[in-house]
């Protein structure tokens, strides 16, 4: 009897903790704190691709944090799911209130508060569809569900729209450097067919997942979301405006030839004001490489 209720309470509780391995605990006090102790960050990879948003993140990818994201993804450790998502939603926080004050920066695609009424909106970036199939879940889309309900439960409206779909197989991505990386995730992702007006329809866009390494799913994410809504926000606006507005976000003498190129979300009249376009996404993730958290010391 006794070796039964051992057997039932390990089907509920995992038998050592996600990030150490520590008996008897989902989440241990100290990998806890590591995970969500310390105020989310804005982090950028180096090189930094095309197109990314600011993005924020929970925590450093490295020791018991990394353990976490990995018990969760690979071995199918549902229980840390609730303290995953509660890091993912003080991650989200931060990115809002970086929108809300307009902070900019070179290469994050910013320019200017964006307010929008309605839900925050956490639209999380998916996984290949022979991953889900190999771990029987979707982690990012997981963690979203479960960082939503913690907003929610804070007092900040939000919900989740998995609106994002690979539109043909890419290569594993373990072993590919940024660059590698970049050039087989462009393009791959689409928006699927009548998810423009939910997108268009709530509060702020979040792109959400569970970890940023070079960046480049996150900027593909927001090419998808881009182009999605580019048509849409242009026959509200109209093309001259549109251009007028591309024009006043991104001055020819930027010195960021990248900037020049991006096409950005799409917010004008009464959204953006004075016919300005600005940028309506921002990006958080659980965990980020530490190398992309230098940006924040002097």
């Amino acid at each position: 009897m006794r070796r039964w209720w051992t057997d039932l309470t390990d089907l509920v509780l995992p038998a050592e903790c996600g990030g150490c391995g520590k008996a008897r605990a989902v989440l241990c006090t100290r990998c806890r704190t590591a995970l969500s102790g310390a105020p989310p960050c804005r982090v950028r990879p180096d090189p930094e691709p095309p197109g990314l948003p600011a993005v924020h993140a929970a925590a450093p990818y490295a020791d018991e944090v990394r353990a976490t994201l990995l018990a969760h993804k690979e071995r199918g450790v549902l229980a840390l799911t609730g303290p995953l998502g509660v890091a993912l939603a003080g991650a989200v926080r931060a990115g809002l209130r970086g929108t809300r004050r307009g902070a900019g920066g070179t290469g994050s695609g910013e320019a200017g508060a964006v307010r929008r009424r309605g839900p925050v909106l956490l639209v999380p970036v998916p996984s290949a569809r022979r991953s889900v199939r190999t771990r029987g879940h979707d982690p990012a889309r997981r963690i979203a569900l479960a960082a939503a309900g913690e907003l929610r439960r804070t007092g900040t409206s939000a919900r989740v729209l998995a609106v994002l779909r690979q539109r043909y197989a890419v290569a594993d991505q373990s072993g590919l450097d940024a660059r590698q990386r970049l050039d087989n995730l462009t393009g791959a992702l689409t928006v699927t067919p009548g998810a423009v007006g939910l997108l268009r329809g709530g509060g702020a866009l979040v792109l959400v997942d569970d970890l940023m390494t070079t960046g480049a799913s996150l900027a593909e994410a927001a090419r998808a979301v881009r182009a999605a809504t580019a048509a849409t926000v242009e026959s509200l606006a109209g093309p001259d405006t549109y251009g007028r507005a591309r024009s006043a976000v991104y001055p020819a003498e930027a010195g960021e030839g990248r900037e020049e190129r991006k096409t950005v979300p799409l917010m004008a009249g009464r959204y953006g004001g004075d016919g300005v376009i600005r940028e309506a996404i921002c990006a958080a993730v659980v965990a980020a490489s530490p190398d992309s958290f230098e940006i924040n010391r002097n």
